[in-house]
């Protein structure tokens, strides 16, 4: 049960925003940038492994976005159209595309009064959207991409909406928050992944595929190609996705992000609870801002996204303790 502390001693609209108002505002946010994240390299592991049928596993993506026992992971693993079921409408998997779409909705329905109507009604039609049969039969019978882009770019209409349409105020803040918390530990995960399935492994001779299609993933692909003009090597890759602050999906531009919105919550923030997220959010920044990643380092730079990931979680559980009041 959340408590029903006062999180701000500033008011704001006319009253004080609840913790628990905030906390709901941050998981919707959070959950719909996992929905969105997940959509897309489902998508691209999708195409993947039509152009790979005899290599392709999606065991990787399993083992971080579903909460299956080892046998299933296993027995699914090559079999795209049961990976896709399960990741997208499985009740039981709780990582499912259907569940986060489920929560985000049931967080919004909470604080109807901090969020727009559109918002709210966009958040309703994609809830109505993926547990419509025709999304289900198009996955199942027909083409699972054109079912995913149906998706995603009903997710596009809700990061639209919530643009034009959201206040700037505390929800707002909370809101952008949550969301760049969330795409930036997307980003590790989706880079962890590729790097897994090369067995973290860049120096080889050719372009490699599963980084092509981790630029999909991330929208990163066109940026890429105008930037180094179709010269594909590892490290502009590692390069564009960690540490490029023009790309809105690189690790240095989430927390970037994630910071500014932090700091107008200043004014309405008890001293030492912002100092607190301060620290921690500051730290994260300083250790991505001064690393220096190489592709022939495999090993530095799993612990580099090992503790980047790590760091980002205390981001998350310390706004849980000080600003959202749970234990």
């Amino acid at each position: 049960m959340r408590k029903n502390k006062l999180l701000n001693r500033k008011r704001s609209g006319g009253g004080y925003m609840l913790s628990r108002v905030a906390d709901s505002v941050f998981w919707m946010a959070r959950y719909m940038e996992r929905t969105n994240g997940m959509l897309r390299i489902l998508r691209t592991n999708y195409i993947s492994s039509q152009d790979e049928v005899k290599d392709f596993s999606w065991q990787p993506l399993l083992l971080s976005h579903s909460d299956a026992p080892a046998e299933e992971v296993t027995s699914i693993g090559n079999n795209s159209a049961k990976v896709l079921q399960h990741l997208l409408f499985e009740r039981n998997n709780g990582a499912s595309v259907i569940n986060n779409i489920t929560r985000a909705r049931e967080n919004a329905r909470a604080v109807q009064d901090h969020i727009t109507k559109e918002v709210w009604q966009c958040l309703n039609d994609y809830y109505h959207l993926i547990r419509s049969k025709h999304i289900q039969s198009q996955l199942q019978q027909g083409d699972p991409v054109s079912a995913l882009d149906a998706l995603i770019h009903h997710g596009m209409l809700y990061h639209g909406t919530v643009d034009i349409t959201m206040a700037r105020g505390e929800a707002f803040n909370y809101l952008n928050i949550g969301k760049f918390l969330e795409r930036a530990i997307l980003t590790a995960d989706m880079l962890n992944i590729k790097l897994t399935e090369l067995n973290y492994n860049l120096q080889q001779p050719k372009e490699v595929p599963a980084l092509r299609y981790l630029l999909y993933s991330l929208s990163g692909y066109e940026l890429y190609l105008k930037t180094h003009r179709g010269n594909f090597q590892a490290d502009h890759v590692l390069q564009q996705i960690l540490y490029n602050n023009n790309f809105p999906h690189s690790v240095a531009y989430c927390l970037g992000q994630l910071f500014r919105y932090f700091q107008r919550l200043e004014t309405e923030s008890l001293p030492e609870s912002y100092k607190q997220l301060e620290f921690l959010i500051g730290r994260a920044m300083n250790n991505v801002r001064y690393s220096s990643i190489r592709p022939s380092e495999s090993e530095h730079l799993k612990e580099f996204l090992q503790q980047t990931r790590s760091e980002l979680f205390n981001i998350a559980a310390a706004f849980n303790q000080y600003y959202f009041g749970n234990s």
